[in-house]
């Protein structure tokens, strides 16, 4: 996977103090020399472990509540939570370090980080500890994230761009869409601590390979300071939302504290718009969405992030809590679904290289939304894997290979290369934000201790209305070659 080859073709030129890799700005190319594939694999180890673990806890959570059993379900669902909020804050002003100050500096400095912070959750004594380095794990992969999919782009030739970056995302859905699969298993024969230790042989690997593989990278605009005031009104607004998602089911959806921590997160973000408006260097650049493509995207990123977080996570409430499946054959049971993943985006990224992302997205949609319509109708009290589970999700799988990928391709097709950092990290952060909801309702809806059956339905039902809004969102997405518009 790894070229012995540097990848010192692609290192940036300078013409008129402008910055321009030839792979962007010269004559087309008709095949991708491997160097490209070595940036590729190493940047897609990285984001596959950043990845798996925004959703392998989704298996261990019941190995979490035994390991800690003075804690309830809503205190641990902040393992996931404290993770995904401060990552998604971090998403965007990492996209910025990464174009300004290197986007190899910053890939394996984050790599670094998530490692270190990996083995630090994996050794962590108590609830708080654990949530802790779960903050410091989410900065790591906050920084290399966003730099991951800008080395990609900047690797590859422009028309080869639409099939790497849906291989790329394909590779994140993948393992997210794993990470609850392999999760199982690991927590069966490990303990939930291997979850965590696992990232770091591969992950050594990643950074060692970086080292010599990756050529850096950074744009000659002035280096931004970063917006404090700007994340931490991020992090407050999506925190309050989640928790007051979180805090619904115990409380009630009329309690001071639900209705307070909700009202509060809306103004945060509200403050936050605001603030993004008038300051020179906002941690979210909103001129990035005056672009109608970028700015339906996003909501579409936004809808689809709540669903899929619902979905991976309902799935195994359901198979353990309903169909009282073990925790290993749990994880075989939504296995198949994941394994569509890569070669559907393949073809997906085919495809939108010819006529562009919409297709894809709308089709996608609606052919999640018909997965969740298949489990809310066939799935009952009693076990049914071959007649009504594994149909859903072949339905489900597949529509993830063309969504997921499609989504993180759209975002940036359109963007400039100086760009690429900033753009993709607020669509990642979007998807995260999404998913921290998702999460969040999942807990509320069947976290508790007997979650009914009628509970799964509503959770199938909100997530058939999630898969149709953003099938509806991505009409307006237009990223067909220009030959074709």
């Amino acid at each position: 996977m790894f070229s012995d080859r540097a990848a010192d073709v692609h290192r940036e030129r300078h013409v008129n103090d402008t910055p321009v890799i030839p792979a962007l700005a010269g004559t087309p190319t008709p095949t991708v020399p491997s160097t490209h594939w070595g940036v590729f694999g190493v940047a897609s180890i990285a984001v596959f472990l950043v990845s798996i673990d925004t959703t392998v806890l989704f298996a261990a959570f019941g190995a979490l509540r035994a390991g800690f059993p003075g804690s309830s379900a809503t205190d641990l669902s902040w393992v996931l939570n404290a993770y995904t909020v401060v990552y998604a804050a971090l998403l965007v002003p990492a996209g910025r370090l990464a174009d300004t100050h290197g986007r190899k500096r910053i890939f394996q400095l984050g790599l670094m980080l998530f490692l270190v912070a990996s083995a630090a959750c994996g050794a962590a004594t108590s609830v708080g500890m654990l949530v802790a380095a779960r903050v410091l794990q989410a900065i790591g992969a906050a920084l290399l994230t966003p730099s991951s999919l800008a080395l990609v782009l900047g690797a590859f030739p422009v028309e080869r761009r639409a099939i790497a970056v849906s291989l790329w995302g394909a590779v994140g859905g993948l393992a997210a869409a794993l990470g609850p699969s392999v999760g199982s298993g690991v927590v069966d024969a490990l303990g939930w601590r291997w979850a965590f230790f696992l990232n770091l042989p591969l992950g050594l690997l990643a950074w060692w390979h970086g080292r010599r593989r990756l050529t850096e990278w950074r744009s000659l605009d002035h280096q931004a300071p970063l917006d404090v005031p700007g994340i931490a009104l991020l992090i407050a607004g999506v925190g309050a939302l989640a928790f007051s998602v979180v805090q619904s089911e115990a409380l009630g959806w009329r309690s001071p504290t639900v209705l307070g921590a909700m009202a509060a997160g809306l103004i945060a973000l509200l403050i936050f718009v605001g603030w993004a408006r008038r300051t020179a260097h906002p941690a979210v650049d909103l001129s990035l969405f005056a672009d109608p493509t970028y700015r339906y995207v996003n909501l579409a990123t936004f809808a689809f992030g709540i669903a899929f977080a619902m979905m991976f996570f309902g799935y195994f409430f359901f198979l353990i809590q309903v169909w009282h499946y073990s925790l290993p054959k749990a994880g075989l049971a939504v296995t198949p679904g994941p394994l569509l993943v890569v070669p559907v985006a393949i073809a997906a990224g085919r495809l939108a290289a010819r006529v562009g992302h919409r297709p894809l997205l709308v089709a996608g949609g609606l052919l999640y939304a018909a997965g969740g319509l298949w489990l809310y109708l066939r799935a009952g009290t009693q076990p049914d894997f071959l007649g009504t589970w594994l149909p859903g999700l072949m339905l489900t799988g597949t529509a993830v290979g063309m969504v997921l990928p499609s989504l993180s391709g759209a975002a940036v097709a359109r963007l400039p290369p100086g760009r690429f950092g900033i753009g993709s990290a607020v669509n990642q952060a979007v998807r995260q934000m999404g998913g921290v909801l998702g999460v969040a309702a999942t807990v509320a809806l069947v976290g508790h201790a007997s979650p009914q059956l009628a509970d799964f339905q509503h959770l199938y039902a909100a997530h058939i209305a999630l898969a149709l809004l953003t099938a509806l969102l991505c009409l307006r997405v237009d990223t067909r070659p220009i030959s074709r518009r």
